[in-house]
């Protein structure tokens, strides 16, 4: 396994990710149709996010990673999300998998960081969708999975499927890590948001996986795990499970963000078309404006605080208790929920306007919700995780 890159530059550090993440902005809100006309990120746009560092935020520092706090997740892919939301989002979920690859069996690691450090990880993780039996020396894996976002430039891919004892009945949620060569792509990515993350189906027959690139969800749930040897940093021993809303919730802050930015800036100089009345002067749209800013800083502040919470706990040697891990997965979701509700604020305040393509209050508005759309991220379900814990019955979810 490459260590910390000896001889090689030292990889950036938060303040300066931040400004490289920052300076693309501008170049990403630029690029944003015609990502989504080509329905994946445009090849510059993983250059760049290659060469900015930010796909390696995560990654351990042993092998030229940055590995910042997690916060730093949310708080990048907020950026990168005023520029566009596609991107923030394949950022996020990559960076992630850089993170989660951390908690992997050595030789997985070596494997795959070994080959090279840039290696990009897709995801396919509806468990639901995949089937394997154990075999000699691993794993035999079947099933089609939607939404494997970012594949295009992905190397790798980390499946989900339920393992099912025959002899005992049981079954069992585990990861399967698959080179491109293992798996075929189905182009069925024709969506109304976030339509440039290429989040194809993906389908995997019969494949022998070696036990080394396979995972149980049991062992990302808190705690020492199969990576903490190499990794033995808190960032690695978190609970994945349950904070992975946080992982994409600053796709929506990001979003949001940029929405507000838009309104703010245009809304200055905005003519009424029936009245030719300054915009700017209705205190309905001052409300409206105040409001969606409000909300946006409260995801904010909401998410930021569970992640240091986590981390803190974490490096402290303890695993957050089943009622934190519910409030984590309570407020990943509802931190986006209100980032969707501060976007749909001032996409009804921008009136007739935001309909029209050139605007992009409409992307924020598709695109925001789309992200919501995502099982860590849908109030309903989350909501009842943690009303169920607080109410001493289980959780009904992995925690």
């Amino acid at each position: 396994m490459p260590e910390a890159q000896k001889g090689q530059q030292a990889p950036p550090r938060f303040d300066e990710l931040m400004a490289r993440a920052e300076a693309l902005v501008p170049v990403l809100r630029e690029r944003a149709a015609r990502a989504e006309e080509l329905r994946q990120m445009p090849d510059e746009t993983i250059v760049d996010l290659h060469s900015s560092g930010l796909f390696r935020m995560l990654q351990p520092a042993r092998v030229g990673g940055s590995e910042l706090p997690f916060r730093g997740l949310f708080e990048l892919t907020a950026v990168i999300g005023q520029g566009c939301g596609s991107t923030s989002w394949v950022l996020a979920n990559l960076a992630a998998h850089h993170w989660l690859l951390g908690m992997w069996h050595p030789e997985a690691q070596e494997e795959i960081w070994g080959e090279s450090p840039d290696s990009l990880i897709s995801s396919a993780l509806i468990f639901a969708r995949g089937r394997a039996s154990r075999v000699p020396g691993g794993y035999r894996l079947n099933g089609r999975w939607p939404f494997s976002s970012g594949i295009d430039a992905s190397t790798w891919n980390m499946f989900g499927a339920i393992v099912n004892d025959e002899e005992t009945g049981q079954s069992e949620a585990r990861m399967f890590l698959l080179p491109k060569n293992d798996y075929n792509i189905i182009d069925t990515w024709q969506v109304i948001g976030l339509a440039a993350t290429g989040s194809k189906d993906v389908e995997v027959s019969d494949t022998f996986v070696p036990a080394y690139r396979t995972l149980s969800t049991e062992r990302i749930r808190g705690g020492p795990n199969r990576g903490s040897e190499l990794n033995p940093g808190g960032l690695y021993r978190l609970p994945a499970v349950s904070l992975f809303g946080f992982a994409i919730a600053g796709v929506s802050q990001g979003i949001a963000r940029g929405a507000l930015g838009h309104f703010t800036e245009t809304t200055r100089t905005r003519l009424s078309a029936y009245t030719g009345r300054n915009i700017a002067d209705l205190t309905n749209i001052q409300v409206h404006l105040a409001e969606a800013a409000a909300l946006a800083d409260a995801a904010e502040a909401m998410a930021l605080r569970d992640c240091d919470e986590a981390m803190r706990i974490t490096e402290a040697g303890i695993v957050p208790s089943l009622e934190q891990r519910a409030r984590y997965k309570r407020d990943g979701a509802f931190a986006a929920t209100l980032c969707t509700r501060a976007v749909d604020l001032l996409f009804s305040a921008s009136g007739g306007g935001a309909i029209y393509a050139r605007n992009p209050i409409q992307r924020a508005f598709r695109d925001v919700h789309a992200a919501n759309a995502h099982y860590n991220l849908n109030w309903d379900v989350n909501g009842a995780i943690y009303g169920r814990v607080a109410l001493g019955l289980s959780p009904d979810a992995p925690l």
